[in-house]
């Protein structure tokens, strides 16, 4: 069996070798570069000022140019001391000093926490006591030994017995001509709410 080199297709073997000279031509030139080839320094940039018409104007450059040459490097020492010899005159401390003196802070007017005695006179003395109830006994009436009396709730009016539960909330203790007795039950309290005349 004969081995095949590609002869056949001379298309592939062309390209193939103008890539060859081309990667040749670029290594050498990176190479040459790096070992001794000439190097010449970038071109410098004009600088170039623009004027307030928009066109560039050569007066303001060569002012430009010669106002960066009158620029002096040196040191100045007696400037450096003049700056340093400054004194902070400010109100309160220098923060940008480590030994001035801190600002006197204004001394407490009273204790910061409250005594024993003062804490235990701020705290509650046993659990709050019970919301008013806020139903009015204004009528009742009596029918073959039964007391019906009629409370009123808001807008609400509603006509309850002994033993009746008004609103999902108040029960009904006893009933009295000038008096009804009411049972707060969330709460466990009950109190006596006295006729309200109209």
């Amino acid at each position: 069996m004969a081995l095949k080199i590609g002869s056949e297709d001379k298309k592939k073997v062309a390209i193939a070798g103008v890539l060859t000279v081309i990667v040749i031509a670029l290594g050498w030139n990176v190479f040459s570069s790096y070992f001794g080839g000439e190097t010449t320094p970038p071109p410098e940039a004009p600088a170039q000022v623009v004027s307030t018409t928009g066109a560039p104007s050569h007066e303001a450059a060569v002012k430009t140019g010669a106002s960066m040459a009158s620029l002096d490097p040196t040191l100045h020492p007696e400037w450096m001391a003049a700056a340093e010899s400054l004194r902070y005159t400010g109100a309160g401390r220098n923060i940008f000093s480590m030994s001035s003196a801190p600002e006197q802070m204004e001394q407490a007017k009273g204790p910061v926490r409250p005594s024993a005695a003062a804490a235990a006179a701020m705290q509650p003395q046993g659990p709050p006591p019970p919301p008013p109830i806020d139903l009015k006994f204004f009528g009742y009436e009596s029918k073959q030994g039964v007391k019906r009396a009629f409370l009123l709730h808001g807008d609400d009016v509603y006509i309850a017995s002994e033993g009746d539960v008004v609103d999902h909330r108040y029960k009904v203790v006893s009933i009295q001509p000038f008096s009804i007795q009411i049972n707060d039950l969330p709460f466990n309290n009950t109190q006596s709410l006295p006729l309200i005349q109209n």
